[in-house]
C-alpha cells in the first residue's frame, strides 16, 4: 500500500532532481571565467547557496530517503522462491480435438505437385 506511493514520490523527485540539475549554472561560468578573471572564492561566483541549490540538496535528501525504504521494502517482500509452495501441472498447449467428422486439412503440396484430397472419416 505504502510502496506504490513511495515509488510514484521516487519517480517524481528523480525527473525534477534531473531538471534542476539542468537548470542550474556552473561554478565559474561567468563572462569573466572566459577570460581568465574568475573568482577564488570557495563557493564559486553565485555565493554559498541560492533557491535552486537548496532546492536540490532537498529533492537529493528525498531521493536518498525513498531509495532506502524502497530497499528495505523490497527485502520484506521476498519471502520465497517461486517455485515453492506450487504444485507443477502443465497445461497442453493445443487445442481439444474436434468433435464429430470433421475433416482435417491437409499438409501444402510441394511446388509443382497437385494438392490431395484431404482423407474422409467414416
Amino acid at each position: 500500500m505504502y510502496v506504490s506511493a513511495v515509488i510514484a514520490i521516487h519517480i517524481t523527485v528523480c525527473v525534477v532532481l534531473v531538471v534542476i540539475i539542468l537548470l542550474q549554472q556552473g561554478k565559474g561560468a561567468d563572462v569573466g571565467a572566459v577570460f581568465g578573471g574568475s573568482s577564488s572564492t570557495v563557493f564559486g561566483s553565485s555565493g554559498a547557496g541560492n533557491a535552486m541549490t537548496r532546492a536540490t540538496w532537498a529533492l537529493a535528501t528525498v531521493f536518498f530517503a525513498t531509495s532506502i525504504f524502497l530497499a528495505y521494502a523490497s527485502t520484506q517482500r521476498a519471502t520465497g522462491s517461486i517455485f515453492s509452495g506450487s504444485s507443477t501441472q502443465r497445461r497442453s498447449v493445443m487445442p481439444a480435438a474436434p468433435a464429430g467428422n470433421v475433416a482435417v486439412p491437409a499438409a501444402p503440396a510441394a511446388a509443382g505437385q497437385a494438392p490431395q484430397p484431404a482423407p474422409q472419416q467414416k
